[in-house]
C-alpha cells in the first residue's frame, strides 16, 4: 500500500466517522424541532457542538415568547456562548434541521461558527447558499463550512406536515368564524 493509498483510506475513515457524528447530532436537533412543534412553533430545532459535546441547544419559541429573534440557531448558539463564556464559538459545529434565514446567519458569522449541517434547504429565505449566501461571502470577515442533507427527508416532511395542518387549521377557523357571523 503506497503512503497515498493510507492517507486517502485514514481520509474516507475520517469521513464516514464525521458523517456517523454528523447523523447523530442532527437526530438531536430532529428531537428538539419535534418539541416546537408540540409548542405549535415551525419545527427547527438546532444544536451546537464543541469537541464532540452539545454546548448548546434550541428550538424555535417566537410565538411562545413573542420574540421574532427566538430561533432555534440563536437559542442554541446563546446557550453555547454561555457554556463557553465567550460569544465567539470557534472550532464550533451548528446542526439545525432547517437552512437559517438571514438573521441566523449573520449571527453565525458573528460567532464564528466554523461548520454549519443543516437538514433541508429553505429556497425562500435560506441564507446558507439556496436564497442567499451569507455564511459564504467574501465581503464579510468570516465565512462558513456549510454542508446539507442530513436526515433531509423527515426534516422536509416534519415541516410539510406542521404547514399542511396549519393550513388546514386557518381554513377550519375562517369557516367557522364566517358561520358565526351569519
Amino acid at each position: 500500500m503506497t503512503e497515498r493509498s493510507s492517507t486517502d483510506a485514514s481520509l474516507a475513515s475520517s469521513t464516514e466517522e464525521q458523517a456517523q457524528l454528523d447523523l447523530t447530532f442532527m437526530q438531536r436537533a430532529f428531537e428538539l424541532a419535534q418539541q416546537a412543534e408540540q409548542h405549535n412553533e415551525i419545527p427547527v430545532g438546532a444544536v451546537v457542538v464543541y469537541q464532540g459535546k452539545i454546548i448548546g441547544e434550541g428550538f424555535n419559541q417566537s410565538i411562545m415568547l413573542n420574540d421574532p429573534s427566538s430561533h432555534a440557531e440563536m437559542n442554541a448558539i446563546r446557550q453555547a456562548g454561555d457554556f463557553v463564556n465567550n460569544y465567539r464559538l470557534l472550532d464550533c459545529t451548528l446542526y439545525v434541521t432547517l437552512e437559517p434565514c438571514p438573521m441566523c446567519a449573520g449571527l453565525l458569522v458573528h460567532s464564528r461558527i466554523k461548520r454549519l449541517v443543516y437538514a433541508c434547504s429553505d429556497l425562500k429565505t435560506g441564507a446558507a447558499g439556496s436564497a442567499f449566501d451569507l455564511v459564504n461571502n467574501q465581503q464579510l470577515n468570516h465565512q462558513i463550512e456549510v454542508y446539507s442533507g442530513v436526515m433531509e427527508e423527515a426534516c422536509s416532511q416534519m415541516l410539510s406536515a406542521f404547514f399542511k395542518r396549519r393550513r388546514k387549521e386557518k381554513k377550519i377557523a375562517k369557516k367557522a368564524a364566517k358561520n358565526t357571523s351569519l
